[in-house]
């Protein structure tokens, strides 16, 4: 069964960090692009960090700096971490794995920064 599962979600205060999780099953992981993708409320889902079969990663520039993704091949789970977050990065954030166009996404955690 193909499955993304995530964690790690939670409500921070603002300029505080949090750890999310993407564990992944059912599919060669290793082959795969990774990404994190956010939806805020009212707002289209947009990507916010994507990270290559190889491992070359790029990020939306609005948390260049702050955010850094990752992937462990050998336990099949990626990550973002998350630095000194603000208000504006509340939002469900999603895992999706693509290849040859066809992703899969799981089904959120939500992130919220707030005092």
């Amino acid at each position: 069964q193909v499955q993304l599962v995530e964690s790690g979600g939670g409500l921070v205060q603002p300029g505080g960090s949090l750890r999310l999780s993407c564990a992944a099953s059912g599919i060669i992981f290793r082959v795969y692009a990774m990404a994190w993708y956010r939806q805020a409320p009212g707002k289209q889902r947009e990507l916010v960090a994507v990270i290559s079969s190889s491992g070359s990663s790029h990020y939306v520039d609005s948390v260049k700096g702050r955010f850094t993704i990752s992937r462990d091949d050998a336990t099949n789970t990626m990550y973002l971490q998350m630095n000194s977050l603000k208000p504006d990065d509340t939002a469900v954030y999603y895992c999706n794995a693509n290849r040859g166009g066809n992703p899969i996404w799981g089904q959120g955690t939500q992130v919220t920064v707030s005092s």
